[in-house]
């Protein structure tokens, strides 16, 4: 039906007209994402005249005065604006791992119903071992394989890096099966090397209203790359804005995946995701504790980080109702005021001040930084990951990362006068 509607309006001038059906899936495609985001802009000032007017019948005020009084007494619950039983598709990537079996076991344990978390089961590597161990859970779960099992030639330096070539070229055949060929549309990605939380399903569920909503946001993630023991308090039911896309179980939606799915790059794809041209200014929502925790040492990446971060990042074991917590407050209008306020309302102190403990105050504290070197010395000295991609340090929030540090809650900041991140920043 779309291509027929796409045919209509675009009929071709002659009978000599050449049918490409991939160039017209491609405009069908983009087609398609502008009518979602038109209804969906649609929905939203509905939704917003009808809040207007209730708020007018039940103060007896008019506008001005209302807000006023409240600034925020006009903003919707994102819960009221989507669909309240949707189905979110759980793409389980897999490739030559027997320990898939870790994480799907995980995967049934702790999703609420089959119908609204369907699981697919994506396999590379053409593994036989891997591949009967995924089609030992029967109808549990749909496995898709990769068709293209070819060589990728590459010549020079480039030879090193062939297995992240072949993870964003099954990343792209993936996405487009389980969002195209079938047709959901909004995806929940894991690996095969990923434990769980046990509120992981309930963390997305309640989530997913903000990331159909929320035209600043482009995906939710379960992960905090600086979510150590000792640098992660133990409120759980925390979560953040992050211009930094942490992956390791993300959530995005059709919508998004369009915009992506033209331009998908060969090789790096996590880095790619996070390059101003795919970012467009839009974060990502993060946890305080991770819902998530790798258990995979040994792959591509040949334990890059693994030592040293990745296998101390705590993994959540308290359930929160989050679908009952109203998250509004994550709404980039509401965020931004309080975020502001809270970094730079903490007190100024200097990385030695803390070291030393000498900070005469309790509560948060902020430390300040006006150079790549001087993040950098300061993320090492107290354990954080110090690197940038794309100049955007990882967690980071216009430019803040947030905390732990002895039980106090710290941000490392740059000055009140920043305004965007520096591309050569790395």
């Amino acid at each position: 039906m779309p291509v027929l509607c796409y045919l209509f309006v675009h009929k071709p001038n002659t009978i000599k007209y050449v049918f490409k059906y991939e160039e017209v899936n491609k405009e069908v495609d983009v087609l398609e994402n502008e009518l979602r985001q038109q209804l969906k802009s649609n929905e939203v000032l509905l939704l917003t005249l009808k809040n207007i007017r209730q708020q007018i019948i039940k103060t007896g005020k008019d506008i001005k005065h209302i807000l006023a009084e409240n600034p925020s007494a006009l903003s919707l619950d994102p819960k009221l604006t989507i669909n309240k039983d949707p189905v979110i598709c759980v793409l389980l990537f897999a490739c030559n791992r027997v320990t898939v079996k870790r994480n799907l076991d995980q995967l049934l344990k702790y999703r609420p119903n089959p119908r609204n978390f369907p699981i697919v089961v994506t396999q590379d590597c053409g593994h036989e071992p891997t591949r009967r161990v995924i089609q030992s859970y029967g109808d549990q779960i749909t496995l898709i394989r990769q068709p293209d099992l070819s060589d990728i030639p590459l010549t020079g330096k480039s030879k090193k890096f062939k297995g992240y070539y072949k993870i964003s070229r099954h990343y792209g055949w993936a996405l487009n099966q389980t969002f195209h060929a079938l047709n959901y549309d909004t995806v929940l990605i894991v690996e095969d090397d990923l434990d769980i939380a046990p509120d992981f399903f309930e963390y997305f569920r309640a989530l997913y209203p903000l990331l159909k909503t929320d035209p600043t946001l482009y995906c939710i993630s379960a992960w905090n790359d600086n979510g150590k023991e000792g640098l992660v308090s133990n409120e759980a039911d925390l979560l953040y804005r992050s211009d930094f896309f942490p992956g390791l179980g993300w959530m995005l939606t059709k919508d998004v995946w369009i915009e992506f799915q033209n331009t998908w790059p060969k090789a790096f794809w996590d880095d790619w995701i996070r390059e101003p041209s795919q970012r467009k200014g839009r974060a990502c929502i993060r946890p305080e504790m991770s819902r998530t925790r790798t258990f995979g040492k040994i792959g591509v990446s040949n334990g890059l980080f693994y030592e040293k971060h990745l296998k101390y990042i705590k993994l959540n074991e308290q359930s929160v109702p989050f679908t009952q917590v109203n998250i509004t407050y994550l709404l980039k209008e509401n965020y931004d005021v309080d975020w502001v306020k809270k970094v730079y309302g903490s007190p100024s102190v200097t990385l030695q001040q803390l070291q030393g403990s000498d900070i005469p105050s309790e509560g948060s504290v902020r430390i300040t930084y006006s150079t790549k070197d001087g993040y950098k010395k300061t993320a090492k000295a107290l354990g954080l990951m110090d690197d940038f991609k794309s100049g955007v340090p990882r967690t980071g929030y216009r430019g803040v990362v947030t905390f732990m540090h002895k039980g106090r809650r710290i941000y490392l900041a740059p000055p009140p006068s920043w305004r965007e991140y520096d591309i050569t920043w790395r």
